[in-house]
């Protein structure tokens, strides 16, 4: 459903003027990335522009593009916010169902809401695209005019970079914790480096892990040109499997895996298990400056644990092998923790205009960042690294 019409309309907020625009396509692409920089692919003009060219991420999905740019004295964009308007909560990650509850109790319309993220990608990053780092508080102000002028419940940016945090912070806006699993490359040289920092019953397990998930299948890592559209059709095939299990219906369509391909395969990782050349299992990721980003697989067949070895070990070898700092798997799961995955905070950012709303939420999510904290010590204590065996 489309909630307005946006094109160039001009957003009012401060002594600086922004513009809603109708869309990531309508802006140039080096003008777009210059604001966003080349270290996490998945907010550079390619990726997004993929999702709303394939039908994944627009109005009628539910997530109406509405990118809030302020433009520099060169009359190109200084700062960027990757905008949506969110008709629903779905792919997002970071749960507030029970805010909207609340609210249509209280006999208000939580959406449209506006959703400062990337959609259906957990992946902390940069939310303010900034040129000009000057720009940063008065671009989180067109954020609030947008939600003032259009009569909205609140604003959301989700996956916020833990630098830019403080800076949503400085505007008032409400901070939430989370936590993924992430993996971080302490100089090893191999695999099997990576193991021996482990206790000795982790490297046992991990081992046997791997034997029963690669007995009999080949494993392959494809980029660029090496990916073809019959491995995406094998990918998709396996995806549409995967995102029925957990979302009941894909939230991408096929047409965005041939647009990535096509625009940035050259940061495109697919691993593959092949049986007798044939794939039975995909996982797809994206490379990022010193980062490579598990985000979506599926599988034709059974295998025991070949689900950790295509998503968390052949990650580690791909890291390892092109000297990689960091592999981050993707949202939740507690079992990344024995596979060598650390818990690591993740923030998002909340601007609630009603005082009394804001309150709720304010105590709500104090007590859930102290859980969090507690969750995240419990974790550490329980890792799977040698502790002075």
């Amino acid at each position: 459903m489309r909630w307005w019409r946006s094109g160039a309309e001009p957003v009012a907020g401060g002594d600086v003027v922004a513009r809603m625009a109708d869309g990531v396509g309508a802006f140039d692409a080096a003008d777009w990335d210059a604001c966003a920089g080349a270290d996490n692919p998945f907010v550079g003009h390619a990726f997004l522009s993929a999702l709303e060219e394939s039908g994944s991420a627009t109005a009628r999905a539910g997530w109406q593009p509405i990118p809030i740019a302020i433009d520099g004295g060169d009359g190109r964009p200084a700062a960027i916010l990757p905008a949506y308007a969110k008709s629903h909560s779905r792919g997002e990650y970071v749960f507030d169902a029970g805010w909207a509850d609340a609210w249509a109790r209280a006999g208000g319309n939580y959406y449209p809401k506006l959703q400062i993220a990337v959609p259906f990608s957990p992946v902390p990053g940069p939310r303010l695209l900034l040129r000009d780092q000057h720009l940063a508080a008065p671009l989180i102000a067109a954020a609030e005019a947008v939600v003032a002028q259009h009569g909205l419940s609140s604003a959301h940016a989700t996956f916020v970079a833990p630098e830019q945090v403080p800076l949503f912070e400085a505007a008032g806006w409400l901070i939430r914790t989370d936590r993924q699993f992430h993996w971080t490359n302490q100089g090893y040289g191999t695999f099997n480096d990576f193991l021996a920092a482990l206790a000795s019953r982790k490297r046992k397990a991990i081992r046997k892990e791997r034997a029963a998930a690669r007995e009999g299948l080949e494993f392959v890592h494809l980029t660029g040109p090496e990916i073809t559209e019959a491995h995406w059709n094998a990918f998709w095939i396996f995806y549409q499997d995967t995102g029925a299990r957990k979302w009941g219906t894909p939230y991408l369509t096929r047409r965005f895996f041939s647009l990535l391909s096509e625009r940035m395969g050259d940061r495109v990782v697919l691993m593959l298990a092949l049986r007798g050349g044939a794939p039975i299992a995909g996982a797809l990721n994206l490379v990022g400056g010193d980062t490579l980003y598990g985000r979506y697989w599926g599988a034709s067949e059974e295998v025991p644990f070949l689900h950790f070895e295509l998503c968390y070990y052949q990650a580690i070898d791909h890291a390892i092998a092109h000297g990689l700092k960091h592999v981050e798997a993707g949202a939740q799961g507690e079992h990344k923790l024995a596979r060598g995955y650390e818990p690591t905070p993740t923030y998002s950012a909340h601007h609630i205009p009603n005082a009394g709303f804001r309150r709720a939420v304010a105590g709500f999510l104090e007590a859930e960042r102290a859980a969090i904290a507690r969750e995240i010590d419990a974790l550490e204590e329980y890792g799977p690294y040698r502790k002075g065996e």
